[in-house]
């Protein structure tokens, strides 16, 4: 009977240091370069490689956790200086249609210190990471948080121009070519369906998600009713006051996340002047 009690009791002790034994440590917040840890708030490497395709300074870093790119608004930082990424977001898969490149992981921060986000950013932007007042925190790439900078960048591509006075463009011909107000009548007629529209570039923002982003009117619709100008998504390149016949796929209900949405938006365009 006593051996049985000496037997549980030493059982008893071992549970006990087992429930004990702490946890493991929890990856620092700072550091080498690598994924960042949940709530990381910075990280830290050397620059060996650097890539500038604007709005966008792709830096490689590499520190004792080894190498991995980042992605900060446009900078002057030169290859071999040492920086501080902050604020960084991790994306697995991300594919720069810019450069032509899928990086497999990618860090989306704001440059500390000299040469940081408040100097670098965009003109006519605010710095990464800082919206405008009102604006939501940003658009949600898919599988993850959006990279600190973009909510500016895709507010500045879905507003509206603020003045671009009378615009009349004769309709596109062909099979499908509609007026921007008879796409947003028939949204649900065209849903996923290619249009052909001509229009008069209005509004043009380059290197957003990956595509460029242009605001087109043809003198259809109604500012009131919001049918009068429609965002179209390209790799294709046009400026401000080109009128173009665009070819595209109608979507509707496009939602890209955090309250960046379209009912009606042309993706996939592509156009000739």
């Amino acid at each position: 009977m006593r051996l049985v009690l000496v037997v549980l009791v030493a059982l008893a002790v071992t549970a006990c240091k087992k429930s004990d034994a702490p946890s493991a440590a929890p990856a620092p917040t700072t550091g080498a370069p690598g994924a960042p840890a949940a709530g990381a708030s910075v990280v830290r490497g050397k620059v060996v490689e650097k890539i500038d395709a604007a709005p966008y300074s792709y830096l490689k870093l590499s520190g004792p956790g080894g190498e991995i790119w980042a992605a900060v608004p446009q900078t002057a930082v030169a290859v071999g200086a040492e920086v501080v990424i902050e604020n960084p977001m991790a994306m697995d898969g991300f594919e720069s249609k810019t450069l032509n490149r899928k990086f497999d992981k990618i860090l989306f921060g704001t440059l500390g210190g000299q040469g940081g986000a408040a100097a670098a950013a965009p003109a006519g932007m605010p710095p990464a990471g800082m919206p405008p007042a009102g604006m939501p925190p940003g658009a949600m790439p898919p599988g993850g948080m959006p990279p600190p900078g973009m909510a500016a960048q895709h507010a500045a591509a879905g507003a509206g121009p603020t003045d671009v006075g009378d615009v009349k463009v004769p309709k596109a011909t062909g099979a499908n070519a509609k007026t921007i107000a008879e796409i947003y009548g028939q949204k649900g007629q065209l849903k996923d369906k290619k249009v052909t529209v001509r229009g008069k570039v209005v509004k043009a923002n380059s290197g957003i998600m990956g595509k460029n982003w242009f605001h087109v009117r043809d003198g259809s619709g109604a500012q009131a009713k919001g049918d009068n100008d429609i965002t179209i998504t390209t790799d294709g390149q046009a400026a401000v006051g080109d009128v173009v016949v665009i070819v595209g796929v109608v979507r509707v209900d496009k939602d890209f996340g955090a309250g960046y949405a379209y009912p009606v938006i042309i993706e996939e365009a592509t156009f000739a002047k």
